[in-house]
């Protein structure tokens, strides 16, 4: 198992009640594949550099996992798929 750093973008239109059931939504399926959560880190919402489907903003999460590296097809698509994140990156984590 490969530890890396996933951060996403949640959608600005999602309501404070709804972000905590969307960060559950992303821990469960990465512990579905196999993998484990290290850590989760809620930035908050902030204004976004460029807009990304026409949002102007968005709420940033760090996610720490350690996840077994044939699995990352699988959590990109689901990512990919998913309406409630705007804009993700993975990448390996050196620590």
């Amino acid at each position: 198992m490969s530890k890396y750093e996933l951060v996403y973008i949640v959608n600005p239109n999602a309501s404070e009640e709804d972000v905590p059931k969307i960060l559950g939504k992303v821990n469960d399926y990465i512990t579905k594949i196999g993998g484990t959560v290290i850590e989760v880190v809620q930035w908050g919402k902030k204004r976004l550099a460029y807009p990304i489907k026409k949002f102007g903003e968005g709420n940033y999460v760090l996610t720490r996992v350690e996840l077994n590296p044939g699995a990352l097809k699988d959590l990109d698509a689901s990512l990919k798929l998913s309406n409630e994140i705007i804009r993700y990156l993975l990448i390996k984590s050196t620590v």
